[in-house]
């Protein structure tokens, strides 16, 4: 696919982030494991409001593409009660993708049967607006 098709509705330009959920209190040991394995931090934020996490970004190589570690803050985060489904197990939360116009992604998306999570795009961590799309998103 050539990169002007990519900007095309609903301009998906890469992936931002793959988000790997750790129990409370493990946070820093994995921190730890990714730096050993050559990442960088390049940022770290409690993200309170609906999320309730703190997440940690660390970068590989010079690539735009991160891995996000994002602990739960209450046991009213969604990412508590994620864990606790997946049997107190940490893993894999979301995977999210840049996009050219988060309006018209938004919008895009709902107008072609997507279910998504939130009502409009939200302010989400390092100043970026966020949505969510349900996992069952087409069901």
């Amino acid at each position: 696919m050539m990169h002007s098709d990519m900007e095309q509705i609903p301009g998906f330009l890469f992936f931002d982030h793959v988000a790997v959920s750790v129990r409370p209190g493990e946070l820093e040991e994995h921190v730890q494991a990714y730096l050993t394995m050559g990442f960088k931090e390049v940022h770290r934020e409690d993200v309170l409001g609906t999320d309730l996490v703190r997440e940690v970004l660390l970068q590989v190589g010079d690539g735009p593409n991160l891995v996000q570690l994002i602990e739960p803050l209450s046991p009213e985060s969604p990412v508590a009660k994620q864990i606790e489904k997946n049997g107190g197990r940490g893993g894999l939360a979301h995977v999210a993708l840049r996009v050219a116009d988060i309006q018209k992604a938004f919008d895009h998306l709902k107008q072609n049967g997507f279910k998504l999570i939130d009502k409009a795009p939200r302010k989400g961590s390092r100043g970026t607006m966020v949505f969510f799309v349900h996992p069952k998103a087409t069901e």
